[in-house]
């Protein structure tokens, strides 16, 4: 008798009509049997899915280029189809859940014809997790196939979790014929159901990623008792071998896979990677949070990627094993058949081939590679991976950094007064946009948690699932804010970032444990310049003085700013986080007043 799966698939193929099915079990055999079919394969343009690198410089690497209209997530096309508006939020589009299947319905009507379906089943987080979830993925395309291998874990062992259950998310894609007129994200949470159609695009294809682990986990999440979270997991090891385990939400921009992977520059403390971009936060059977990091890759950025910048992720992109790495959108070096991008180290290749494989010179004043090209690479690869990465009941969280890009107003680091502001703290946060980002650079975007485009509900409950989360912890994770981009009177960045950001975690790591104490500020505590780590840093007193500076009458406007953020959300805002907005408008006066660190 056939399962419920095997029902799901057969009616998925009776509305898409591919021309064969093949069901993935996450081999390695298998991994290198479908790179030579995308290597082989020749459509989209006549064009192959995948294309070998050096074998000796970038061994079992290859680079795609995706269609020029599909090289981003598409916000304005993705949609969470809740039965009501309401429960969408103002931070989400809508479509009324009738109407949306319609739409897809008619696109989706023998969209794989001429192609194979790959049923993909995956688990996100690992098989003996209790926090883990079973899900299964539906595409058409190699591509995705390959990807998701590498960013989750994918096998037959998947099916045998499921079974005959029907409460699996369920994740339908096909590329279509990749016209942005008919490009659809669809989220049905009543289904556990997301389905994409018209893109290739890693964030809308490879749906475990955002679709599932963020927007579809939030609203699980919610219903429970957990947390679904734009964060990275590191642990921190001090000196004597004692290690502090860490979450941080930082929006595009803001050193987020830097801070993953960092190299510290303070003898004896060590950085250990358990994840770059998603953490599901439970809580423990102690009544601490715990957090697992869903997936099993790195689906990263590209520019900006160098030995300076990142050199553990450069070494994670050439120690490849038992998973392909697969580059999208980067230019190539013709004469040595290696990937290039801006930022990356050495000289600028003078045989190169742009990101749509154009002939490129730098005469040409534009990128060589896309600005969002991408690695996709195995967590596994990581030389700082954690040995608790595969622990099935994660990793304890003593405190959760919330990151921002501000050239002034808010400090290098600031502890929040208790779980409530920090959740506050959080929902004001903002960061000024690049040029790239907007086109306009120094606008403030409000971004709370980094999650305004991945939070699956109105954003106002949001803040209240974390609000009650914090009562039932014992205790609740200190909550901090950084801002490595606070500028000086000439633009210039204060400090300098990077591998230094561990003099910060340390500071950190000590709070926690209660080894220093902090100066009071009308935004939380900050740190007595005695007791941040600066031995071999050539930074003035008066500019590290001025990396903890609260000018009062900037404030002014910038709470102004987020009132006006958070009215948005209405009823929906919790009272909790207004009076914290009331309070920390009453701290600060009109008059100008420098509030610092002691020295």
């Amino acid at each position: 008798m056939a399962t419920y799966v095997e029902k799901w698939i057969e009616e998925i193929a009776k509305l898409t009509q591919p021309d064969k099915i093949y069901w993935c079990n996450g081999s390695e055999k298998e991994a290198h049997r479908l790179v030579e079919i995308g290597i082989k394969e020749e459509r989209l343009g006549g064009k192959a899915v995948f294309y070998e690198l050096n074998p000796k410089t970038y061994p079992n690497c290859y680079l795609h280029r995706s269609h020029p209209t599909d090289v981003a997530r598409t916000e304005h096309l993705t949609f969470v189809c809740h039965k009501d508006k309401e429960t969408a939020g103002p931070n989400n589009n809508w479509m009324e859940p009738k109407e949306a299947k319609e739409r897809l319905t008619k696109l989706s009507m023998g969209c794989m014809r001429g192609r194979t379906m790959y049923v993909i089943p995956y688990m996100m987080g690992h098989p003996d997790s209790p926090y883990a979830k079973a899900c299964i993925q539906i595409t058409d395309s190699c591509y995705v196939a390959v990807n998701m291998r590498i960013m989750a874990r994918v096998g037959s062992f998947v099916l045998e979790k499921i079974g005959n259950r029907q409460d699996f998310v369920k994740g339908l894609h096909s590329v279509g014929d990749l016209d942005p007129k008919k490009r659809f994200i669809m989220h049905f949470p009543d289904d556990n159901l997301v389905w994409s159609i018209g893109s290739g695009y890693g964030g809308n294809a490879l749906l475990g990623k955002k679709c599932f682990a963020l927007r579809m986990a939030s609203l699980l999440g919610l219903k429970e008792g957990w947390l679904a979270e734009h964060m990275l997991i590191i642990g921190v090891e001090d000196p004597e071998g004692n290690g502090t385990y860490v979450t941080a939400a930082m929006p595009s921009a803001c050193g987020k896979t830097n801070l993953a992977m960092l190299e510290s520059t303070l003898p004896g403390y060590k950085i250990w990677t358990l994840g770059d971009d998603i953490s599901w936060l439970n809580i423990g059977p102690d009544g601490r949070l715990y957090a697992i990091n869903p997936e099993a890759g790195f689906f990263g950025v590209v520019p900006g990627t160098s030995m300076k910048s990142n050199p553990n992720m450069m070494r994670t992109l050439k120690a490849n094993k038992f998973y392909p790495t697969i580059y999208t959108n980067t230019a190539l070096d013709v004469d040595t058949n290696e990937p290039w991008w801006e930022g990356v180290d050495g000289p600028v290749p003078k045989n190169m081939v742009d990101w749509q494989g154009k002939p490129w010179d730098s005469s040409l004043n534009t990128n060589a590679a896309h600005p969002n090209s991408r690695f996709t690479v195995s967590i596994y690869n990581c030389p700082t991976l954690s040995r608790e990465f595969d622990n099935p009941k994660g990793v304890p969280i003593s405190a959760i950094i919330l990151g921002a890009r501000r050239t002034q107003l808010i400090p290098l680091v600031v502890e929040s007064f208790n779980w409530q502001h920090g959740v506050f703290s959080g929902a004001r946060t903002g960061s000024e946009t690049t040029a790239a980002a907007a086109h306009q650079i120094g606008v403030v975007r409000r971004d709370p948690m980094a999650m305004l485009p991945f939070c699956g509900y109105d954003m106002g409950d949001y803040f209240r699932h974390w609000i009650n989360t914090g009562k039932k912890l014992t205790p609740p994770p200190k909550i901090f804010l950084v801002n490595w981009f606070r500028a000086d009177e000439k633009g210039k960045f204060i400090w300098p970032g990077f591998g230094e950001n561990v003099r910060v975690l340390k500071w950190i790591v000590d709070r926690v444990n209660n080894r220093v104490d902090a100066k009071e500020t009308p935004l939380g505590y900050v740190p007595h310049l005695r007791d941040l780590d600066l031995k071999g840093l050539d930074i003035p007193k008066g500019k590290l003085e001025k990396l903890f500076e609260i000018n009062p009458q900037d404030w002014q406007q910038e709470l102004e700013d987020v009132e006006k953020f958070l009215n948005q959300f209405g009823s929906h805002l919790p009272q909790e986080i207004r009076q914290e907005f009331d309070t920390t408008k009453a701290k600060f006066t009109p008059s100008l007043v420098k509030v610092g660190p002691c020295a």
